[in-house]
């Protein structure tokens, strides 16, 4: 009997081995490959993403001044610190002089004015000053108030620097108002990641009432700080409300600049 095999698909050519016997027909299908009972090894899993390690504690020392603040900055380097602000029409004139010199100093900045003017505080961030927490509305009887209070306070002040200049930018200051420090403000401080800042130069800008006009206060404060500041001072002094400030630092920058090294504080603290 012969057969005609017709319309088979070339791809199939799978070589059916016919074999003829009588009437029948046995159909042998290619061999099949060995099975290995060995499994294949599975495809590695993709690692796990891991975190980026979290950043190393800030490294403390005890201040050289009351309760464990810093009255000096433990260097050569002189640091000029201004606090109250940010001042609308102040801060941005004595940024002018500090840049046109530049000087970097430390800003001590009051939650409240922060949060209503974030263009400054990035302008002094901008400008390499160094950024210091002065509480949220700077009452001078801070270490009073409950712990809950003083938590909030010092943390929401932090979070308006935050919100103006970015989470990654270090706070590493505090300073309490008034300087009026306690060893548990100190410690609240720290356990924040701050170091407290006092001072050891204190030209009392803010005070006007024995000065005879304001010639006589710029005068004042000039001299002050001239017969004070040594190496290694924080010299406090303010921005906020105080033109004649400004005034007296066109005087006292190429002063100290030709007889101290001046600096920001240092963001990795003290």
């Amino acid at each position: 009997m012969r057969f005609a095999i017709f319309g088979l698909p070339a791809a199939v050519l799978v070589l059916l081995l016919v074999t003829l016997s009588g009437d029948s027909i046995t159909v042998t299908r290619p061999p099949q490959p060995a099975v290995s009972a060995v499994p294949a090894a599975a495809a590695p899993l993709p690692s796990p993403t891991t975190s980026p390690p979290p950043s190393p504690s800030p490294t403390f020392h005890d201040g050289d001044g009351r309760f464990g603040a810093f009255i000096t900055t433990r260097s050569q380097a002189v640091a000029l610190t201004f606090d109250d602000g940010p001042d609308p029409i102040n801060t941005p004139k004595l940024l002018a002089m500090l840049r046109e010199r530049h000087i970097h100093a430390t800003f001590c900045m009051v939650g409240f004015r922060v949060r209503d003017r974030p263009d400054l505080v990035r302008a002094i961030h901008a400008d390499g000053h160094t950024l210091c927490n002065h509480s949220w509305q700077h009452l001078l009887n801070l270490a009073q108030r409950d712990d809950t209070y003083i938590d909030w306070d010092l943390r929401h002040t932090n979070d308006m620097i935050h919100a103006a200049v970015g989470t990654d930018v270090p706070i590493r200051y505090f300073r309490a108002p008034g300087g009026n420090f306690t060893p548990a403000l100190v410690a609240k401080a720290r356990s924040l990641g701050m170091d407290s800042i006092s001072w050891d130069v204190d030209p009392r800008d803010w005070e006007h009432t024995h000065d005879n006009g304001a010639s006589a206060h710029i005068s004042r404060v000039v001299n002050h700080v001239k017969g004070h500041t040594r190496p290694g001072s924080i010299v406090l002094s303010h921005d906020n409300g105080q033109p004649n400030t400004i005034t007296a630092y066109q005087y006292l920058l190429p002063w100290l600049q030709e007889r101290f090294t001046l600096a920001g504080l240092p963001t990795a603290g003290l």
